[in-house]
């Protein structure tokens, strides 16, 4: 059975837009998902990267028209400049890691449900009532947000560094044995790699 390294960041819109056809392909496969919130904005000044507000024009234009069209695409609601953007993405990935470690709902789920929050329902990620929705919402325990936050902030720094030494420069991003994928538009190369044909 292949196992699909996830790396992902809350804050992410790539994610938000990726993240339930993941599931989808993982599960045409049989495949399961590794998941690894880590600190993206930490990986882009370490992998030649730059946070969204530090780019040039051309690029912050660029993702403008280019992420609105892609969740036209989709089907999926999406504001652009949500209310609570940037925010501290660090307590919704501790509460993922620990709701990772607990069991007992949809990991996937969850996942999306804090894309959503951010990109799509105007809520902030850093709040404990919204983390705990998102948390009731994929079949966890909410009180899993005030759980964990030591473990949770200990693997969460942990991913930042097997992010940077597997190559990992953006999210999202997955890597299936020795190959890897970046992006919310690699999903159909992950899915042909997985049957065999790529």
């Amino acid at each position: 059975m292949a196992q699909i390294d996830y790396f992902f960041a809350t804050l992410s819109p790539y994610c938000y837009l990726a993240e339930q056809r993941l599931e989808a392909v993982a599960a045409k496969h049989g495949a399961t998902i590794n998941y690894k919130p880590f600190d993206i904005i930490a990986g882009f000044g370490r992998t030649g990267g730059q946070s969204p507000k530090d780019r040039h024009i051309s690029r912050i234009e660029y993702r403008a028209q280019e992420l609105p069209r892609q969740a036209k695409k989709l089907g999926l609601k999406f504001n652009l400049k949500p209310a609570h953007w940037p925010t501290n993405g660090a307590p919704a990935a501790y509460a993922f890691i620990a709701a990772q470690n607990a069991g007992g709902g949809d990991l996937g789920a969850l996942a999306h449900a804090i894309f959503r929050a951010v990109w799509a329902e105007e809520e902030d990620i850093a709040q404990d009532d919204v983390i705990r929705a998102c948390l009731t919402e994929a079949g966890f325990d909410p009180a899993l947000a005030d759980s964990g936050m030591l473990e949770g902030a200990e693997t969460y720094a942990r991913n930042l560094e097997e992010a940077v030494e597997r190559g990992v420069f953006g999210a999202p991003f997955y890597i299936v044995g020795d190959q890897k994928f970046w992006g919310q538009d690699r999903i159909e190369d992950l899915d042909l790699h997985l049957a065999g044909e790529l």
